[in-house]
């Protein structure tokens, strides 16, 4: 969620059933526990070992967020403007800091959906219900309306489509050439006459001569290619 919903009393309610991502605020109100003081974002910023050059992720911290409740900290470089900080939420303290960019990224995404469901799919004005049933199957049926739109975009713009990826995968398949084909068919007639006419050995060589020109003759004619 983002940071109208990402102060510590709300986020500490809410992790005792599932846990939270979310982008704080960088306020005069708010305060995090941090070495036994209540201190502000921007304190504990500053008291954070930061990463070298130009790295996304600055660095981390674990804070407490009242009731014994601990949280991690990741700060990120703004994108907007390089010299300013982000600070994202994570009551999963196991999960890495990239893990937790990545997934706080999906949020926009999540966004854009509900714009296009209210919008355009019309999940708020098409009906007027009072029972969940009813809301559960309005609301699945504006879902099966994204689902045929997300499909037909993938189809229509999307390289990963199914005949892409089907192609992308048959050119990474290298064919063999004609002649190493021959070689190959050569090299196993080679060994098997040997095997069977070891004291002919010029026997062998005359007949892979002849073979070989015979088949030059026919690629020359393009015999093979039609």
């Amino acid at each position: 969620m983002d940071s109208w919903f990402g102060f510590p009393a709300l986020v500490s309610s809410v992790m005792e059933h599932i846990h939270v991502i979310c982008m704080v605020k960088n306020t005069s109100k708010v305060f995090y526990e941090f070495e036994g003081q209540s201190l502000t974002l921007s304190k504990i910023y500053r008291m954070t070992r930061k990463r070298r050059g130009k790295a996304k992720i600055k660095g981390s911290m674990i804070v407490g967020i009242g009731a014994e409740k601990k949280a991690k900290l990741v700060f990120v470089r703004n994108q907007s403007n390089g010299s300013k900080w982000l600070a994202l939420l994570s009551t999963d303290l196991s999960l890495p800091d990239k893990d937790v960019l990545r997934v706080y990224g999906k949020r926009w995404d999540i966004e854009v959906f509900f714009k296009m469901a209210k919008h355009y799919l019309k999940l708020e004005s098409e009906v007027q219900v009072r029972d969940f049933d009813s809301f559960v199957a309005h609301s699945s049926i504006v879902m099966i309306r994204y689902i045929f739109l997300a499909v037909e975009q993938r189809c229509a713009s999307d390289d990963r489509t199914i005949g892409s990826l089907f192609l992308a995968t048959s050119d990474e398949i290298l064919d063999l050439s004609l002649t190493e084909a021959l070689v190959r068919i050569l090299s196993v007639v080679w060994n098997k006459m040997r095997k069977f006419y070891s004291s002919s050995e010029q026997l062998v060589l005359e007949i892979i001569e002849a073979t070989m020109k015979e088949a030059l003759a026919l690629i020359r004619t393009g015999f093979i290619a039609k």
